[in-house]
């Protein structure tokens, strides 16, 4: 007769691997996808452009896929605070998380743009040559076209408004656990060096760049 322990430890060999196959093949089904496509509309515009209602909400097209996971993680862990968003988060499966990276990152309509013109030159230099020996240039973590790459984000196109509330506001809304720091944590002593005026410029750049 097999001892009880020999089979209760066959049968945890045996379920381990059917359990791993089963997370290995899980997806998320087309409808599903579009469904929450279909909801992310709701705040950030068509083609994921952006949207200014009472408060802006961020462009998402053309973001780097592995930003958007990052980010959305950060909102499931409350490492990053914002209430609509850490509802939303953290109902979505890792297969979820993926398709709509993979989607936003796909599109690429024009800026809304609407930030004044004349700042916008200043703002390039700073993008482009940072401020002294505090800020460094922006473009050497996001890319001379403002692209972004891995888990440093896109930056071209986005809302001027909601970038400057980012910005002004960041210690206040990311990097919440300092046990488990992101790329975030690079941004958070820039922000401090940088004044309003300044980043109400590279703020301006950005919103026009495609």
């Amino acid at each position: 007769m097999i001892p009880k322990s020999v089979l209760c430890a066959a049968a945890i060999l045996l379920v381990a691997p059917m359990s791993a196959r089963a997370e290995d093949k899980e997806t998320v089904s087309p409808s599903a996808l579009h469904a929450k496509i279909d909801y992310c509309k709701t705040c950030h515009g068509v083609s994921g452009q952006g949207y200014r209602g009472s408060v802006p909400m961020p462009r998402l097209a053309g973001q780097q896929p592995d930003y958007i996971k990052n980010q959305l993680q950060a909102f499931i862990e409350h490492r990053r605070t914002n209430p609509v968003m850490n509802n939303v988060a953290h109902v979505l499966s890792p297969p979820m998380l993926q398709g709509l990276a993979d989607h936003f990152q796909s599109l690429n309509p024009k800026p809304l743009g609407g930030a004044p013109h004349d700042l916008v030159a200043a703002g390039e230099k700073i993008y482009r040559d940072g401020v002294g020996d505090k800020v460094p240039a922006c473009a050497s973590c996001h890319g001379a076209d403002a692209k972004g790459n891995g888990e440093f984000p896109r930056l071209a196109g986005q809302l001027h408004d909601y970038v400057f509330r980012k910005l002004t506001n960041w210690d206040r809304e990311r990097g919440q656990d300092k046990n488990k720091p992101d790329t975030s944590a690079i941004m958070e002593p820039i922000t401090h060096d940088l004044t309003e005026a300044q980043i109400k410029a590279v703020a301006a750049y950005l919103s026009y760049v495609e």
